[in-house]
């Protein structure tokens, strides 16, 4: 299928060890899986370390004080994960990122999880997303990656309309008058306002003519590793990799400067720096797509334009606008610089708002999803 990613031809063949983890006691499972892939180690001697960030899985790293840089993560998946995570496609994805130098080594796959490398450096956090060396240095690497082509030769299309619809489906049980929870009932609008909604952004957002391409589509501030030593940033967690609109992606990780568990949307990146990291961003992928580097205002223009014919069609805009516009013609393009990844964002929320749903009802995660 053209949403489907394919793995290049003569890619490694993937491990897979018969081991089943207990996600309430991840250390011991890891521990048979390090004699599997380490087999080399002293067991009595393997020390782990569990990361406590995740919202989907668990997550453990074993290593031995002898080579503390040699790091095996065990990632088991999270209860029921499979009905909003397609696996196989995370596991091309972490084939064909690998490949393009954009991922670690995937080591194994277990029953129920992956073992792969761990990739050294800093997770980010809200603050350092908006250092403008930083900055740069994500907008290229996410350039990087939009620039991986599609290795069966097809035009990928995206795949956020069959994501979508997917998480609606598995939610719509919840939208009834006798909904079991409370919360429910109160904050989340009914199902056929839902639908609706999300009919029409299909509509208008496929119209955009923003370009399909290999997207992470979950850049939020710890998938983002600073390697100081390196001077370069990776991303990792692949569970959500697709081919999807370019405009999603960075409208999506633009959204993430807000943080997660303590939402500030006064961090959202204001026009100068929107601007600064999009121009970056377009000279990295013009290049790495084998074209000029230089970017012109009228390209850095057109991806704004992208992003935001969404809010223009919802007449969004004040009441006086189209007069305004057929008199000043710049006023039209300030317009369009203001409401930046508009159409993105809202998208976005309406993506992670159907995930969230379904996790609050599945996930053993003490986390608030449904919040």
């Amino acid at each position: 299928m053209e949403t489907q990613i394919h793995v290049p031809v003569g890619s490694p063949v993937i491990r897979r060890i018969p081991i089943f983890v207990d996600e309430h006691n991840v250390a011991e499972g890891a521990m048979k899986l390090v004699k599997e892939l380490r087999p080399t180690w002293d067991t009595n001697h393997v020390k782990t370390k569990l990361f406590t960030d995740g919202t989907t899985n668990k997550l453990v790293g074993c290593y031995v004080e002898d080579s503390p840089e040699d790091v095996v993560l065990v990632r088991v998946y999270g209860n029921k994960t499979e009905l909003i995570v397609d696996r196989d496609n995370e596991l091309k994805s972490f084939q064909v990122l690998h490949a393009n130098g954009c991922a670690p080594r995937l080591y194994c796959t277990f029953q129920n999880g992956i073992c792969y490398e761990f990739m050294q450096g800093d997770a980010l956090g809200t603050q350092d997303v908006r250092d403008p060396s930083l900055l740069r240095l994500i907008a290229r690497e996410m350039a990087r990656i939009h620039a991986i082509h599609a290795h069966n030769g097809c035009i990928p299309k995206p795949n956020l309309w069959i994501k979508m619809r997917k998480y609606f489906s598995l939610v719509a049980t919840e939208f009834t008058d006798q909904a079991s929870n409370v919360r429910i009932q109160q904050e989340v609008p009914s199902k056929a306002v839902l639908e609706q909604e999300m009919v029409w952004m299909k509509e208008h957002l496929s119209k955009l003519g923003s370009p399909v391409v290999l997207c992470h589509n979950d850049l939020l501030c710890k998938n983002i590793i600073h390697n100081s030593k390196e001077g370069h940033v990776r991303f990792i967690d692949y569970e959500y990799s697709s081919y999807n609109y370019q405009a999603f992606d960075i409208g999506n990780h633009f959204n993430e400067f807000a943080g997660m568990t303590e939402l500030d949307y006064g961090l959202y990146p204001s026009r100068e720096m929107q601007m600064d990291w999009l121009k970056v961003y377009l000279q990295a992928y013009k290049l790495f797509t084998k074209k000029t580097e230089e970017v012109s205002p009228r390209e850095l223009e057109t991806l704004y334009v992208q992003v935001n014919k969404f809010a223009l069609v919802r007449e969004n805009m004040p009441a006086n606008t189209q007069a305004l516009t057929h008199s000043h013609p710049l006023f039209l393009t300030l317009i369009h610089l203001i409401y930046v990844c508009f159409i993105s964002l809202k998208a976005s929320h309406f993506f992670w708002g159907f995930w969230a749903l379904i996790q609050a009802k599945y996930s053993s995660i003490d986390f608030d999803f449904l919040g």
